[in-house]
């Protein structure tokens, strides 16, 4: 045997040391509570799920997280946020049942794995605890968690190899950082939408013009008493403004309640127990979400035509 086999060999049994196991068990259980964290969000988001217990008050996470910085590809951020930490926790399990030369060789593949994707997440959460605070101007007690978790998984991270190449170690790390930072600072910046010009705490304007049927279907439903609850911030319900269009949006009763908003009526949501924007008031139920312009027509009795999807 060489005396570079023979270093190699004493290298790989140092990484399989079981004195180390303790923090590929750590990186697990921190991996196990960020996918449950980020996986609530996501189930919350596709409404799965009922409202979720917010440190801090569960208004601020909506804002957060109904923003336009909370979806990516038309899907909860959160959900990529899950898919990372379920990498992070199959990476860290499988050198704990794995055993051998399949060890062996696992571990020096992984490390170098789980310390680029954890190095990306905290960068990428570094971006996104800056939008939070500085755009947004909201705190998320489940974003802050979601930082801390990425954070402590990357000490873990290089707590785990031995790095015998520092330089290599640093000239990734580097790299990473400024791609994933770069990406992330474009993307924020592009998703950023300028405040109505009437000033703070209006929503975004409608654009769309009203296409046939969608003005009766409004008329109609401020006629049998219906009110949609929105929250000038949220995405969800200046998408379904622009499905009734301008001159349709200006016939909906609206009932505006986020406590910073224009003309709010913030009690009246808190009174009525509104969880999610939009929500529609038909005939005396409270229903959350987007609604297609044929379910809101189902729902509040409507027999004219509505435009297609």
């Amino acid at each position: 045997m060489t005396t570079t086999q023979l270093a190699s060999r004493l290298s790989q049994r140092r990484r399989t040391d079981p004195g180390r196991r303790w923090i590929w068990v750590v990186m697990s259980v921190l991996a196990t509570i960020g996918a449950l964290d980020t996986g609530a969000i996501t189930l919350k988001r596709w409404g799965v799920l009922g409202p979720l217990l917010c440190p801090g008050g569960a208004e601020a996470c909506d804002k957060v997280l109904n923003s336009v910085w909370g979806s990516l590809f038309g899907q909860p951020l959160s959900l990529f946020g899950f898919l990372a930490y379920a990498a992070v926790l199959l990476l860290s399990l499988l050198p704990l049942v794995l055993q051998g030369d399949l060890r062996r060789e696992l571990l020096s593949r992984s490390r170098w794995a789980l310390f680029l994707l954890t190095a990306g997440m905290t960068v990428f959460s570094l971006v996104l605890m800056a939008v939070m605070l500085f755009k947004i101007k909201a705190v998320c007690a489940f974003c802050i968690l979601s930082a801390l978790l990425s954070l402590a998984l990357l000490v873990l991270s290089l707590l785990a190899g031995d790095w015998e190449d520092k330089g290599q170690l640093i000239f990734r790390g580097v790299i990473t950082a400024l791609l994933v930072g770069i990406t992330g600072i474009g993307w924020a910046s592009a998703m950023d939408r300028p405040e109505a010009v009437t000033g703070p705490g209006m929503p975004i304007p409608v654009t769309s013009t009203s296409r046939p049927g969608a003005m009766d279907l409004a008329e109609h439903l401020t006629a049998k008493g219906a009110v949609m609850y929105s929250a000038y911030w949220c995405p969800h319900c200046h998408e379904q403004k622009e499905l009734f269009g301008k001159e349709g949006t200006a016939k909906l009763k609206i009932i505006e309640c986020a406590p910073d908003g224009r003309n709010n009526q913030a009690d009246l949501c808190r009174a009525k127990n509104v969880q999610g924007f939009p929500s529609w008031e038909i005939n005396g139920k409270l229903d959350s979400g987007v609604k297609p312009l044929a379910k809101l027509a189902e729902l509040s009795g409507y027999k004219g035509p509505v435009p297609s999807p």
